[in-house]
């Protein structure tokens, strides 16, 4: 079996001069960056947690990695079955529950992908299958321990 490492080094550049004095005199701004790199992403808590709305937050980088694994696997699955993909775009949608002690959980997250496919006819329903493929090889999925739901809309060239 093979292992493979990620490797992250994250920043909080929320300082404001009192350090963590109290819980509102510090941001929650941070940097994101892996070594080799070109970007670094800026992350901050959700707003509802005094954060930065114009940042992203743990939650919403969570829901991206999901969607983001899909995608690659689906994609993958797709070419490898003859199925050409022009187009992929998922409006990823997930569900935390805030504890009354402030803890919480993700309870679902869905993927919603609008996917555009040359040969509609003969290809629809084995694209639309592959998402339960891509579903089972997806690395985060499987190490997830909510609910992961795929509602995907398949739509040919013809169609749009």
């Amino acid at each position: 079996m093979k292992k493979h490492n990620y490797n992250i080094t994250m920043t909080w550049t929320g300082n404001l001069g009192e350090g963590t004095t109290s819980y509102r005199s510090y941001d929650r701004d941070h940097v994101i960056h892996a070594e080799g790199k070109e970007l670094s992403i800026p992350g901050s808590s959700d707003p509802a947690f005094s954060g930065d709305k114009t940042r992203y937050n743990p939650e919403e980088l969570l829901v991206s990695a999901i969607s983001s694994c899909h995608m690659l696997w689906y994609l993958h699955l797709c070419a490898e079955s003859g199925i050409t993909v022009v187009s992929y775009v998922d409006n990823a949608r997930g569900v935390m529950e805030e504890s009354e002690d402030g803890s919480g959980k993700f309870e679902s997250v869905t993927l919603v992908p609008s996917i555009v496919i040359e040969d509609y006819t003969s290809s629809y329903q084995k694209a639309t299958n592959l998402h339960i493929k891509a579903h089972e090889m997806c690395f985060i999925a499987n190490s997830i321990n909510f609910d992961i739901s795929v509602e995907p809309l398949i739509k040919g060239v013809e169609y749009m």
